[in-house]
């Protein structure tokens, strides 16, 4: 009898911790409200959606904000992507403040990079396909060697974060201006076309 009650005993337990396992794991594909759902709403724009803007004088800082605890001196926003629309272009100036973009799949960040990687002020990253970075390095002209960062992505969807440092409270204006400058667009494989607005 103690050991039948043992035995079931031992594989309810095993029973929940597999059941407990397997919810835990789900959980991000069936959330409807995750990083990558959230960011979709920012398609159809050629700019980053603001996701946290920093507090400047009579403009306080969104309460909206779906950052958990959002950093008071960094200015984010969002480019979400789709490469079954085409290649994605995220196109920044640089300048005084600290700058950085970060892509990211479902699965968490696969990239990221900083304004000092940026060439004679310009950082264009290209997130694709194999197929599409393929098409992109046979349009490539020998002599004019493209200056694009060029990922392949593991995921057809996604997005890419920007992040603005304001190291003074005098800087959150040019923070939220600086992440709003930054241009998401659909580029093409084909040299003669030319690129869309994202979405």
């Amino acid at each position: 009898m103690t050991f039948r009650f043992a035995y079931a005993t031992a594989c309810g337990l095993v029973l929940a911790g597999l059941v407990h396992i397997a919810t835990v794991l789900a959980i991000p594909r069936l959330s409807e409200s995750d990083a990558l759902s959230r960011a979709g709403s920012s398609e159809s724009l050629d700019h980053p959606l603001p996701i946290y803007t920093l507090a400047t004088g009579e403009n306080p800082a969104p309460a909206e904000a779906w950052l958990p605890a959002p950093d008071p001196s960094v200015a984010v926003g969002v480019c979400a992507y789709d490469l079954d629309d085409g290649p994605t272009r995220v196109s920044a100036r640089t300048g005084p403040l600290a700058l950085s973009l970060a892509v990211h799949g479902r699965r968490g960040a696969f990239y990221a990079v900083t304004d000092q990687a940026a060439v004679r002020g310009a950082l264009d990253l290209v997130v694709l396909t194999r197929a599409q970075y393929d098409a992109a390095l046979a349009n490539d002209d020998e002599n004019e060697p493209s200056r694009d960062v060029r990922i392949v992505a593991p995921e057809r969807q996604g997005f890419v974060v920007v992040r603005v440092i304001a190291g003074l409270p005098s800087q959150r204006p040019a923070a939220n201006a600086a992440v709003q400058a930054v241009s998401c667009t659909i580029d093409s494989t084909d040299e003669d076309a030319p690129a869309k607005p994202n979405g």
